[in-house]
């Protein structure tokens, strides 16, 4: 596996942000991804900058490591044209150096625009139409497009760069690995489950189709102090144990509190590797290594704690990991 860095617009605002990608360049890691949220999923996190300008300004500070939207919604706050022209622009100024990760999205960031939210298998048919209009607009030339959920009148992106931008789509379940699997370029999830990557490369390979690039993250709450991790850990992520398919469908941060208010600190310490030690953070690596993920994105929680983690990275972290995976 490759090993990435997270850059969590919820935790730290975009100033923050274009100096933390640097910092991790520096440190050793591979690739970053970036979030892209309208709101924080609890008032804690307390930041949420428009991503696509902070990926633009982390294209100048930054010469190796790939870029990733981690993941970009295009179906209601975006329209999937404005998307496709977005992520040509990051990959000119990033020199080949961004995939575009697009995923079906959360109501906490799409019901601003006051569309509603539609339920899952809706949101599956736009994402299939949105992923058919970037792609003919990244194959160069106008595009027109009439569907259930899209119109497209004469649009033509007049600057491309030489490499197509590769796709990657967050996936959950076998419905959404067979859908997508022929039409995208890179697999995302969020939990090691063998079976969601094997059925990808099943459906990839009738289609004659080599296996893919397969993006996972993993938070994680570094501090010298185990008992300062975990709360840390417990106020601002405790919002993760809830699972895709109730937080994708909570409306603000207040429904991420009350949903989540019977957690304990503990109970996230159980999930999250929460301290000063490289071997948790190794061994919860382990079951996105056996299911046979290439790249892991690590998330360190805590916006203001972000510069002891990049030391413990660069001296510790990272070589344990690439010794045990790379």
């Amino acid at each position: 596996m490759r090993f990435g860095y997270t850059l969590m617009t919820e935790q730290a605002g975009p100033r923050e942000l274009v100096r933390h990608a640097a910092a991790a360049e520096q440190a050793g890691f591979a690739f970053e991804v970036c979030s892209d949220h309208y709101s924080p999923w609890l008032d804690e996190q307390a930041h949420a900058p428009y991503a696509w300008s902070v990926l633009g300004a982390i294209t100048q500070v930054t010469e190796r490591v790939e870029l990733l939207s981690f993941v970009t919604c295009p179906l209601m706050r975006y329209h999937p044209a404005v998307v496709a022209q977005k992520a040509a622009t990051i990959s000119l100024l990033s020199g080949d150096r961004f995939t575009l990760g697009l995923g079906a999205g959360e109501n906490l960031n799409e019901h601003v625009v006051g569309r509603g939210w539609p339920p899952v298998n809706v949101r599956h048919e736009m994402l299939s139409e949105a992923l058919a209009i970037i792609g003919d607009l990244f194959d160069g030339g106008y595009v027109n497009y009439s569907g259930q959920h899209y119109r497209v009148d004469s649009a033509k992106l007049w600057d491309l760069p030489e490499r197509r931008t590769p796709m990657g789509v967050a996936v959950s379940g076998k419905q959404s690995v067979r859908r997508f699997a022929p039409v995208a370029d890179a697999l995302i999830a969020t939990e090691p489950k063998p079976e969601l990557l094997h059925t990808w490369d099943e459906e990839r390979a009738q289609l004659g189709q080599d296996s893919s690039r397969k993006y996972a993250q993993l938070p994680v709450c570094w501090d010298a102090d185990p008992e300062a991790a975990k709360q840390r850990a417990h106020e601002q992520f405790r919002w993760f144990g809830g699972g895709w398919k109730v937080n994708a469908e909570l409306p603000g941060t207040s429904g991420f509190a009350g949903a989540t208010q019977f957690i304990t600190p503990g109970e996230v310490a159980q999930a999250i590797p929460c301290g000063p030690d490289a071997e948790p953070i190794v061994k919860s690596a382990q079951a996105f290594a056996d299911a046979g993920f290439t790249d892991l994105a690590l998330l360190q929680i805590g916006g203001d704690h972000q510069d002891g983690f990049f030391e413990f990275a660069s001296r510790e972290l990272l070589p344990a990991l690439n010794e045990a995976y790379g």
